[in-house]
This record gives structure tokens, sequence and C-alpha cells, in this order.
């Protein structure tokens, strides 16, 4: 039960981590999940699919960059999903807390791409 508590209360910080972060992005949209180590936000993009090649493709911040599964694949409809992803917050939380700064730098980037 200790065991269990502890994963439980990981996770919740975990998720709260992301959540918060996300939330203070710009154009993004999400909800807090409740039982799930994943959450699946609206992006302010075009694209998920040319966005993630465009995360490892062509950019990095100081080195890093970031990789999360578009979500239209997940969705039966044709254009469902075409602006949202999947992020699994399974590591730790310093490692959570970069992948959010670089993420938030690559939507920058991206915008700033499309835009020109």
């Amino acid at each position: 039960a200790s065991y269990t508590a502890s994963v439980l209360a990981e996770y919740q910080q975990r998720r709260n981590l992301v959540y918060e972060a996300l939330t203070r992005i710009k154009g993004v949209h999400v909800r807090r999940p409740e039982g799930a180590f994943y959450m699946c936000p609206k992006l302010p993009i075009d694209d998920a699919n040319a966005f993630a090649i465009f995360l490892l493709q062509d950019f990095s911040l100081d080195g890093e960059t970031v990789m999360m599964a578009p979500l239209d694949g997940f969705y039966a409809t044709p254009g469902l999903g075409r602006a949202e992803v999947r992020i699994a917050y399974v590591i730790a939380q310093d490692k959570l807390t970069r992948a959010m700064q670089i993420l938030s730098a690559g939507l920058e980037a991206y915008a700033a791409r499309v835009r020109v």
C-alpha cells in the first residue's frame, strides 16, 4: 500500500507539473487528466505530424528536443486530432520541466517558421 501511495503521489505531481506548464503556453488547450499518465493537448499549430517532424529534424534548444505522438491516428473521423498530441509524463520531474521549456520554445519557433 505504501508503494502504491508513493507512485500515485509521484504521478500526480508529474501530471500537475505538465498541466500547469501547458496552461501557461499561449494557445494551448488541455484538460487535466484524472487517472491517466498522459494528456492530449490541442496545440496552436496547423498539423501535429508536421510539428513533430519539425521538432525532431529542424529544432533544438541547446541541443535538446522533445518527441510526442500526433493524435490524428487515434481518431476514426478524418481531420479530428490534427492539432492534438499525446504527451506522456513517465519521466522524472526535472526532465518534464525541461521538456515543457523545449516544447514552448519549439511552438514559438514553429509559429515563426509557418508565418514566413
